[in-house]
């Protein structure tokens, strides 16, 4: 392996610090806060949508195409459309096993569903499950350098995805650790659960970066599946959340999302 190629998956290991770093600042607002805000986090969960929209495009989608172009002889809509769709069911699927998990243990547990413990066990789970494809669009984003074609803008690209999830990071992290304030958890151990739903992230990312970097025909391919499962993320948990209880401001989360996907798209059209 190359000096080069080792520095690809240690930028992508570095910058996944960072947005595990933004998760425990976010869970850190249980130090200084003990119920949510819903309106605050409302903001926060929309804004964080708009973010994983935006960057499963500009970021995902926009250089699996021109990727699938370069390395593939295959036509390059079947390619993206084909991994946003595989990205897409494997989300679903992961998600159903979790919930079939934590429902076999609500009942294991005490013969019936809504527990406070049982409630927790899936907030913790389905945070860490989401930032799988989070780490793992990182990873490949920064694999994807390998390349070595247009290695300025691709850098550029890799580092506002990285900077785009970070910023949506931070209402992950509050999401886990103000709730297990709210059931009765000591400050310290809400934070540390609450930053630990992070640690997925840098992992994912390495073994992304290390597949695109070791793999380069796969990198079409991988990018649209990290989109596929983005977006899954946001359609179906981030955008009905914040949905939640605002009738008394129905634009809110909205107001949110509209910010969220227009940051990160400024970021990556303006800059990238």
């Amino acid at each position: 392996m190359t000096t080069l190629t080792i520095n690809y998956i240690f930028a992508a290991l570095i910058a996944t610090l960072g947005t595990w770093f933004v998760t425990a600042l976010g869970a850190a607002t249980v130090l200084f806060f003990k119920k949510t805000n819903q309106k605050a986090m409302n903001l926060m969960l929309g804004f964080a949508a708009g973010v994983m929209i935006a960057a499963s495009f500009w970021s995902l989608l926009e250089p699996s195409i021109e990727k699938a172009e370069e390395y593939l002889d295959i036509p390059a809509w079947i390619v993206a459309t084909s991994g946003f769709l595989a990205g897409a069911i494997f989300m679903w699927a992961s998600d159903r096993i979790v919930s079939h998990e934590r429902l076999q243990f609500s009942k294991n547990r005490d013969g019936e569903q809504g527990t406070a413990t049982n409630r927790i066990i899936m907030l913790v789970l389905s945070i860490t499950l989401h930032n799988i494809p989070e780490g793992l669009a990182v990873g490949v984003a920064f694999g994807a350098l390998a390349g070595g074609k247009n290695s300025a803008e691709s850098l550029a690209s890799a580092i506002i995805l990285a900077v785009g999830i970070g910023l949506q990071n931070f209402p992950e992290g509050a999401a886990v650790s103000l709730p297990l304030r709210r059931e009765g958890f000591s400050r310290r151990k809400a934070f540390l659960i609450g930053q630990a739903s992070g640690i997925v992230e840098p992992i994912a990312a390495v073994i992304g970066a290390a597949m695109a970097v070791k793999i380069q025909p796969i990198l079409p391919f991988a990018l649209a599946f990290a989109a596929g499962a983005m977006i899954l993320v946001a359609v179906h948990e981030l955008i009905p959340e914040c949905q939640k209880n605002q009738s008394a401001h129905p634009y809110f989360a909205t107001t949110g999302i509209l910010s969220g996907f227009a940051t990160m798209m400024l970021l990556d059209v303006a800059l990238g």
